[in-house]
Formats: C-alpha cells, sequence, structure tokens
C-alpha cells in the first residue's frame, strides 16, 4: 500500500468515526446543558462549594464565575508547583522555578498546556495527577460552559439569563469528560499506553551512560489532553513518544477525540436553538476548512524533491515512521485548527509551507472545529461578522437566529477577533526587537523568525504546540507567554459573554423574503470566505516573513 493511499484510508475511517459519533453525542450534550435535574454526586459538590445551581446569571455575574474559578486555578496549580520538593511522589525532583511554575499554571488553566519543560524530568505524580491531569478536566469544561451560555444567549429572548456557571462546569466533568475519558483510558491501556506509578528505572545502557526512564499515569493523562483539547504530554516527546502513543490505531484514535467533541457541540448549537439545520451549516463550513487544510499539508509533506525524499517516500524528517505522512499531517492539522497542541511530530522539521499551514491554522482562530467550546463560540462570533458583512452588502439590518445584529453586538465580536492577532504580533514585535530573546533561538533568518512567531501565536490562541527550537525556558519567555496565555484565554470570554448576555435580551424578529437563510450553503461558503480573509490576511505579512520566505526560498 502506498503511502499516499494509507494516509487518505486513515483520513476516511476518521470521518465515518466522527459521523456515527456525532447525532448521539451532540443530543446528549444537548439534553446534559438542558436538564433540570442534577445528579447526587452534584449536589454534593454544590454543596462542598457553596454554589445554588439553579439561580440563573446574568453575563456579568457568569464571567465573574469564569474569572473567580480560574484564578483559584493558577494559585493552586502555582503553589504545587512551588511545594513539589517537599510532596510525596515527586520522584526526587525539585521545586518548581517562580517563572516557570507561573508559565504552567497559567498554560493549563488556560487550556493552552504550553510545557517549557521535560515532564519527565520535572514533574512527579502528585503535580502531574493533582495539578495537571486535574485542571485538563476542568479548563475543557470551562470553554464548554462559555459555548453554552452563548447559545442559550441565541435560544433565549428577553432576559439576560445564561444559565448558572457553577452547574454547566460540574455538568461537564461529572457527565461528559469523565465517562469518556474512563472508556478512552481503557482503549489506551488496552493499546499499550503505560498506566501505573513507578519510579525512575533504567532500561540500558548507552554509550558508556545508562537510560532512564519514569512511569506514571499516562493513559489517564492522555485521553483527557487530548478529549479537552488540552494537549500537554507526560513525557517531552509528547504524542510521538511510544509510553503515549505506540500505534497507528492509538495515534488514530487519539486525532478522533480530539476532534470528538468539538464537531458534536455543532449538533448541540442545532438542537438547543430548535434548528439543526443552523448546526449543519456550522459544522460544513468547519469541515471545509479543515479538510482543505488536511489535503493541502499532505500535498506540501509528500511532493518530494531530490534523491532523500524521493527515497523516504516524502519529508520524513521530525516524523514517527509507525505513524507516516498522512498520520502526521491528519495530526498536525487537527491539532492547530483545535487548541490541542499536543503533537506526534516535529512540525519545525515539516516544509516550509507545511510549517506555515500548522501556523495558519492556529491563526484563524482554531475555529475547524476549534477547541472544546472555543470552536465553536469562536465560530458563531465568526458568523456573526459574516451576517453584518451580507446585511452591508444588501443594505438591510442584519440578523442571525432571528436576533438583530446591531451596533452592540458587532461591537462585541470586533473586540474578539482583534485580541489575539495583537497579542500575537505585539510580543512577537518586542520578542524579535529586544536583544535578549533572539538568544533563545536555535536558527536564524526566516526558520528563527518563525520559532518566535509559533511560540507566540500558540500561546496567544491557546495551542501549547511548540516549533521546537526556540529555547522558552527563559524569564522573557516564561513570563510573557505566560501572559499571552491568560490574555488570549479570558480576554475573549469576556466579550463572548457580554454578546450572549445582549442576545439574550432581545425579542427575536420574525423571518422575512430579505433574511439571509444561514442553514444554506451559501452562508456556509461566505462563513469559509470570512473566516479566511478577516482572520487570514490579518497575519499575511508576519506569514511573508517567516514560513513563506522559507517555503519560497
Amino acid at each position: 500500500m502506498s503511502p499516499v493511499l494509507a494516509g487518505v484510508l486513515q483520513l476516511l475511517a476518521l470521518m465515518a468515526a466522527l459521523a456515527l459519533a456525532y447525532v448521539p453525542l451532540g443530543n446528549y450534550l444537548a439534553r446534559v446543558y438542558s436538564s433540570p435535574k442534577h445528579l447526587r454526586i452534584e449536589k454534593w459538590i454544590y454543596k462542598g462549594i457553596g454554589a445554588d445551581p439553579d439561580t440563573e446569571m446574568r453575563w456579568p455575574a457568569y464571567l465573574r464565575g469564569v474569572l473567580a474559578f480560574s484564578v483559584a486555578g493558577v494559585l493552586f496549580l502555582y503553589l504545587l508547583q512551588r511545594l513539589q520538593g517537599v510532596l510525596p511522589g515527586s520522584l526526587g525532583f525539585a521545586s518548581i522555578d517562580p517563572d516557570q511554575a507561573f508559565n504552567t499554571a497559567a498554560s493549563f488553566v488556560a487550556n493552552t498546556n504550553w510545557q517549557s519543560y521535560y515532564g519527565e524530568q520535572a514533574m512527579g505524580h502528585v503535580v502531574q495527577t493533582a495539578g495537571l491531569a486535574v485542571q485538563n478536566f476542568v479548563s475543557a469544561a470551562v470553554g464548554i460552559a462559555v459555548a453554552v451560555a452563548l447559545v442559550r444567549g441565541f435560544a433565549r429572548s428577553r432576559t439576560g439569563e445564561l444559565g448558572n456557571f457553577w452547574a454547566d462546569l460540574v455538568r461537564g466533568v461529572v457527565r461528559v469528560l469523565v465517562p469518556i475519558a474512563v472508556v478512552g483510558a481503557v482503549i489506551l491501556v488496552a493499546c499499550g499506553v503505560i498506566q501505573n506509578f513507578s519510579g525512575i528505572h533504567e532500561v540500558g545502557q548507552f554509550m558508556g551512560g545508562s537510560q532512564q526512564w519514569n512511569g506514571g499515569a499516562v493513559a489517564s493523562q492522555e485521553v483527557i489532553k487530548e478529549l479537552g483539547t488540552n494537549g500537554g504530554g507526560y513525557f517531552n516527546a509528547n504524542s510521538a513518544h511510544p509510553f503515549e502513543n505506540p500505534t497507528p490505531f492509538t495515534n488514530l484514535f487519539e486525532i478522533f477525540l480530539i476532534l470528538l467533541i468539538p464537531v458534536a457541540l455543532t449538533r448541540t448549537f442545532g438542537v438547543m436553538t430548535g434548528s439543526v439545520r443552523q448546526g449543519y451549516a456550522i459544522l460544513a463550513t468547519m469541515a471545509t476548512i479543515w479538510l482543505a487544510f488536511v489535503a493541502l499539508m499532505m500535498w506540501t509533506e509528500f511532493a518530494h524533491h531530490g534523491p532523500a525524499l524521493q527515497a523516504a517516500g516524502g519529508a520524513m524528517e521530525g516524523k514517527e515512521v509507525r505513524f507516516g505522512i498522512g498520520g502526521s499531517s491528519i495530526f498536525a492539522v487537527s491539532t492547530t485548527l483545535t487548541s490541542t497542541g499536543a503533537v506526534d511530530s516535529f512540525h519545525s522539521s515539516y516544509t516550509g509551507l507545511g510549517g506555515g499551514i500548522t501556523m495558519l491554522g492556529m491563526m484563524l482562530g482554531e475555529i475547524a472545529p476549534g477547541g472544546v467550546g472555543s470552536g465553536l463560540y469562536g465560530m458563531l462570533v465568526m458568523a456573526v461578522i459574516a451576517v453584518f458583512i451580507a446585511g452591508l452588502m444588501v443594505g438591510r439590518t442584519p440578523e442571525y437566529l432571528g436576533k438583530k445584529i446591531g451596533t452592540r453586538e458587532i461591537k462585541f465580536a470586533a473586540c474578539y477577533i482583534l485580541i489575539t492577532p495583537a497579542l500575537v504580533l505585539v510580543f512577537t514585535a518586542a520578542a524579535t526587537a529586544l536583544p535578549t530573546p533572539g538568544d533563545s533561538m536555535t536558527n536564524s533568518g526566516a526558520h528563527g523568525f518563525s520559532e518566535i512567531l509559533y511560540a507566540y501565536t500558540s500561546a496567544s490562541n491557546n495551542n501549547g504546540s511548540a516549533f521546537a527550537g526556540l529555547n522558552a525556558d527563559t524569564q522573557w519567555f516564561n513570563t510573557t507567554l505566560g501572559l499571552a496565555m491568560l490574555l488570549g484565554r479570558f480576554l475573549p470570554m469576556v466579550f463572548v459573554l457580554a454578546l450572549a448576555g445582549s442576545l439574550a435580551g432581545q425579542q427575536p424578529v420574525p423571518a422575512t423574503k430579505g433574511t439571509l437563510r444561514t442553514e444554506k450553503p451559501l452562508f456556509s461558503g461566505l462563513l469559509v470566505g470570512a473566516v479566511l480573509i478577516i482572520t487570514g490576511l490579518t497575519y499575511f505579512p508576519a506569514l511573508a516573513l517567516g514560513p513563506l520566505a522559507e517555503g519560497l526560498a
């Protein structure tokens, strides 16, 4: 079987699995976030945190809940790392330095999971399980909660109430993430992913020295890192490590986990708003972008020039032989078009254009299908922009799902799409202009610039993957990347929830002959165009200095 055919067959198998899970999981998520009943374990949690799950919140109260919970998460994870040296199960590792502890705490709470450390050489069992793995669950649940709040904003009328954050958070963890993660962890263990609490042990002698590995609860953390679009690996090699991702099947299964909830949430959106066709329109937009990126990535990596690449069957540098170019390309596109950041290959070793594709996927806002929750609310904000553009073209007040998109709504949407590019470009400019940050670059020229641009793109978009050539474990990068992750995560949420509150307070307007049919393929095409033009062209000068210059050299 040719490598190209193997890649195509993997792509078809993945799409079939997602199609089978789409309706049942999407409907289940809609029931979870619409049910008036609370499970017994949920009632215990509410009592323990002192929350009333039946109290409806307006958007400022909902936002305060998001921010208060996240601040508490940052403080707890920071202290856990700083105290690691005196905690049991530390495997003899010292406490984490302040700047790196801040970076890691901000990273995992912001659902970014950027790692400026070697996981197997820095973090003990307690920090990995009680700190990092827990944040993988709750940060993903926060993203889903904010997305559901925006969906309620479209579905409700003449009220500013968006639900209860604490109820949405707890349900996301208890009813959605934990059950799927348990099943997924069992599958990964059955396929060879390790799950233990063993210490450090030698596995062989190499060139006069010993090779040491430590075990860990890898399968349970691996499944939620993919399912929650988190991305932080137990080992430095991430999903390229055989303890995390041993076979082509586990590789495809992990890609399936990455895409599962973001894809299903489009069905949830359609069910909760009373029009599943609206959900299909959003799904079609996401699928079009994702498939185009996968096809383009495969073409760039299989287009081999020169005897070495011809002998290898393509650009195999930085890729695992057991996954090949096809599996690596699908993984790379899926992880950068979502907010996952997990890698089964090294993006820095991709061709110049291939590396640019991974960067562009993040720059689009990771909305195809995007992160858990963040992908849906990001695409819905772009849909608001698209109907506004359509309204300008025909000279009428734009409407989406029966809600008028006026000055207030478009200001919130515009602020949302401007935040991330501002963070990426300002931080990248500062890092390249100052003398010290440039010392962290392994390469010079266009590729060296791409290392810095990729780092801030990844952090500001809450992705977490790296270009692998940048030494980010410095005070400058730990601090600025940590700030970029926090601002890139929570500032957009402010405008999403404000938009949701504004929409929920409106009286729906009836559709007329002049109303744009947003469930039709025409609107999906308009939405794809809006995403590519508005977001993509924002970064074109920066891309021209980095991956485009390298790829066309």
